[in-house]
């Protein structure tokens, strides 16, 4: 330990986790290390480059709160989310992919019947949205508990508004007994991730716009089956190609339908447009 330099430092990081008692973490810590120190022999990293580094994640933390995750961004911006989601959730090809939960999950959301209006007030076009979820035999699933959660046409989230005084566009309900669901909820838009932080610098430094797709959220929860974290994203978007974290599959891309003014899914009469959206889900069953 007393010979240090550029060749011997990282074994001698290595040498040093050789007591650590838990096995999975000694190799996650000489992994990282392994990878981090190769890094900085590759590119030749200055001192003023790896304090910069040092600021940008101290920034990162400062504007972290209970309402903003700057790293869940930073996760995602470095498409970090999206490959941990995929290697975690590996599933039989004919059920719905999985893909990034986002900053703006919320637990416990309020809970509404199926056909209920969970825009609550947000800004919108309306649009039904409908469904099933089965099984990969085609069987329906029962009682499976979603979330559901998108943003509104201004492209926030209920939680990024100070002056929203309950949850909008978010809500839990239930599948009935053939696998239905259905909900009235405003039509999804595309919008940008908070890029006013440290994250949001690093994306224009490296020339990246921060747009997402429209899409809405769901996480679908049912006794035996694996839990489903997706995103339904509308066609024809502009940034289906190029969402900032990397989150669009095909799978999930799918139809809003206009409809002309008249009568709603929910049989009452409707005088400006809207839009519905069908999706059916198909969960994994947990291995017996």
């Amino acid at each position: 330990m007393r010979h240090i330099d550029e060749e011997t430092i990282t074994q001698a990081v290595i040498a040093s986790l050789s007591s650590c008692p838990d096995d999975r973490l000694r190799l996650l810590m000489t992994s990282l290390v392994q990878h981090l120190h190769a890094f900085g022999r590759e590119v030749k990293l200055t001192e003023a480059e790896w304090y910069a580094a040092i600021e940008f994640l101290t920034d990162a933390g400062h504007i972290t709160d209970d309402k903003r995750q700057e790293f869940i961004l930073l996760s995602d911006t470095l498409g970090m989310s999206m490959l941990v989601t995929t290697l975690n959730n590996r599933k039989p090809k004919a059920c719905t992919e999985t893909t990034v939960l986002g900053p703006f999950y919320v637990a416990a959301a309020p809970i509404f019947d199926n056909g209920a209006d969970i825009s609550q007030g947000a800004k919108g076009i309306p649009c039904w949205v409908r469904g099933h979820v089965r099984d990969l035999d085609g069987h329906p699933v029962a009682g499976a508990l979603m979330d559901i959660w998108q943003s509104d046409e201004d492209g926030f989230y209920d939680v990024q508004h100070a002056d929203v005084p309950g949850p909008q566009a978010r809500a839990r309900l239930q599948t009935l007994a053939d696998g239905g669901f259905h909900f009235r909820s405003v039509v999804a838009t595309a919008y940008p991730i908070p890029h006013d932080g440290p994250v949001g610098k690093m994306l224009i430094s490296t020339g990246r716009h921060p747009w997402r797709p429209a899409h809405v959220h769901f996480l679908i929860d049912a006794p035996g089956f694996e839990r489903l974290v997706t995103q339904v994203f509308r066609s024809n978007d502009t940034f289906l190609d190029s969402d900032v974290v990397f989150g669009v599959r095909q799978t999930l891309v799918a139809n809003w339908i206009e409809h002309p003014p008249g009568t709603s899914p929910d049989g009452d009469e409707i005088s400006t447009p809207y839009y519905t959206l069908d999706f059916d889900f198909v969960l994994n069953r947990i291995p017996s």
